[in-house]
């Protein structure tokens, strides 16, 4: 009894770890909706509405990600090693700030988002944060391996799929495209999606890492 009484003292008072990294996998997931919306409104002015409200939920997730450092340096006992809450944080930072920069530079450089390529890996990257979402929320218990396995699994599938996709994308780009800076802006915007889902796998595999220690 003693022993327990005394490790409380250096116990968080909260789950606020959990808590933080459940509401960034929040945001991440709603971020991707909101560029799938992007990649699907042919009208610049509201592009950049649905644009505006990705960069607010980037910059919580900023203060998100600070907040968590913040905790690290106040919690002597944390959920699991010190280095995955670092890279766990990290990489779903990344997640937003690629998937906001996606959205950036269509409109930036004012392409038409209506392209095969750039809905499909939308999708994927939409599919890829739900399924971030999932395995984050099952972190605080760790009780439904099978669930975070799953939706490991299939992170990791889709990335896959986004290498093909932005692959056959590059070739028709390519092949269809007479226009240089087109070819250039597209190609651009293609390698950003794309390492928004590499990011979903570096998340992923950060979980991976935590299930393995701790489950």
């Amino acid at each position: 009894m003693a022993l327990n009484s005394f490790m409380k003292l250096f116990m968080p008072k909260d789950k606020v770890f959990y808590s933080l990294f459940e509401e960034c996998a929040d945001n991440v997931e709603k971020m991707a909706k909101l560029l799938s919306q992007v990649v699907n409104e042919p009208d610049f002015d509201k592009r950049q509405q649905v644009t505006a409200q990705m960069e607010d939920l980037e910059h919580a997730n900023d203060e998100l990600t600070h907040r968590i450092f913040t905790e690290l340096g106040r919690n002597f006992i944390t959920p699991f090693d010190r280095e995955d809450i670092h890279y766990l944080a990290s990489s779903l930072d990344d997640i937003a700030d690629y998937i906001y920069a996606s959205a950036k530079k269509i409109n930036f450089y004012r392409v038409n988002p209506n392209d095969t390529g750039f809905h499909k890996l939308a999708e994927i990257i939409g599919q890829s944060a739900c399924e971030v979402r999932k395995a984050v929320g099952e972190l605080r218990d760790m009780k439904n391996m099978r669930l975070i396995t799953e939706s490991l699994v299939k992170v990791n599938s889709l990335e896959n799929q986004a290498d093909d996709i932005y692959d056959m994308s590059i070739e028709r780009l390519f092949a269809t495209e007479s226009d240089a800076k087109e070819v250039i802006k597209k190609r651009e915007i293609y390698q950003v999606m794309e390492t928004a889902t590499d990011k979903c796998e570096d998340a992923a595999n950060v979980i991976e890492s935590i299930i393995v220690k701790y489950a």
